[in-house]
């Protein structure tokens, strides 16, 4: 009889957040007095049956430990890296003995408190047979142009946005092909900015699975108000 497949939960969480303007890391501001980590690990682990997740941490992290999720047997912490593929693939070290290769594993942004629960499961439900896995993504809705150079950069082109998505998380796949996707994109010097885009250097070509958007991740600091209003309305 073959064993079903576990999910765990992977939120890299090592990173600095420069755009924020801020001494503290973005996953570190508080909203209605909660740590925006502490509201994005709560949110995922309430709303799936994950068998544990791992989070990354800087070497130099000292707030974890004033956090909520500290305390939370579930989660368990490693050292994360320079960049997001150093550290979701130091976590999927960390994990190893744990996870099988057959097991999935959901990555998502540790500033990205705003998701919403039927996403995580439609996510969840759509990929659970796929051979490849995917991840949550929204239809590009604006206008795009394609800018030259200059000053005062003029467009130089319209984009057909008619095929285009904007990458969301979590990015869902199994571990084993994940673990091996980053492991050759980081030795190859491959420019992976998500999970996702490993994979599709590997030649698995993910599934984008439409999901709402307002799963905004929070980069710069007018995006904080906004995901508090989000969060008040979900």
């Amino acid at each position: 009889m073959t064993t079903p497949p576990k999910y765990w939960l992977i939120v890299p969480a090592a990173g600095i957040g420069k755009r924020m303007q801020s001494d503290v890391p973005k996953q570190y501001l508080r909203l209605d007095n909660r740590f925006v980590l502490d509201i994005t690990l709560s949110r995922l682990l309430h709303n799936a049956d994950f068998s544990g997740c791992m989070v990354p941490l800087s070497a130099q992290d000292h707030w974890w430990l004033d956090t909520e999720s500290a305390a939370d047997d579930r989660i368990q912490t490693c050292t994360g890296g320079a960049e997001r593929a150093d550290s979701v693939l130091s976590a999927l070290h960390a994990l190893d003995g744990q996870a099988n290769d057959s097991d999935w594993v959901l990555v998502h942004d540790a500033a990205r408190p705003c998701i919403h629960r039927d996403d995580l499961s439609n996510l969840i439900d759509t990929l659970s047979g796929h051979p490849v896995g995917g991840l949550l993504a929204a239809p590009v809705a604006d206008t795009l142009k394609q800018a030259g150079g200059g000053v005062l950069p003029e467009v130089e082109t319209t984009i057909d946005r008619s095929r285009l998505w904007r990458a969301l998380t979590p990015q869902m796949f199994r571990f084993g092909q994940l673990k091996a996707a980053l492991e050759a994109s980081l030795t190859n010097g491959d420019p992976v900015t998500d999970e996702s885009s490993a994979m599709e250097f590997s030649g698995n070509m993910p599934v984008l699975v439409e999901g709402r958007p307002d799963n905004l991740k929070i980069t710069v600091p007018a995006d904080l108000a906004l995901a508090g209003f989000i969060l008040s309305r979900l």
